[in-house]
């Protein structure tokens, strides 16, 4: 049985998190869940990731427009999600392109259809 791909997540809000971690382990996915961008610019560095799924304001200095660049810098096409419940408007501006974003409040699921589209290599609508 092939091994589960990785996610990384990062998003402070308890709830948010909870119904994204179970939604995509339902759908055979591995997430790892940090509350911070230093946290998850941690991870990036020392573990191998399929993806990133980003809320925009998080705990910490970092926002996930950073976080995003950041993981992008070894993988230029690496798939990322952004979640915003007030950002929407800066993602053409700061997010990397042939990423997605969900305006919160999202049904979990979209997650998953969100990151199978970015692995799937469709094309983004961005």
């Amino acid at each position: 049985m092939p091994e589960a791909p990785a996610v990384l997540v990062v998003e402070d809000e308890f709830f948010v998190v909870a119904s994204i971690e179970e939604t995509l382990r339902e759908a055979g996915f591995d997430p790892s869940i940090v509350s911070s961008g230093e946290e998850a610019v941690a991870l990036l560095t020392t573990q191998a990731y399929r993806a990133l799924i980003t809320d925009i304001n998080l705990s910490g200095t970092m926002k996930g427009w950073e976080v995003a660049k950041i993981a992008r810098q070894s993988d230029p096409v690496f798939p990322v999600v952004y979640m915003t419940g007030s950002n929407e408007r800066e993602w053409a501006v700061e997010g990397v392109p042939n990423s997605l974003l969900l305006t919160k409040p999202f049904a979990p699921a979209q997650v998953v259809t969100a990151i199978a589209r970015l692995l799937n290599k469709d094309t983004p609508t961005r």
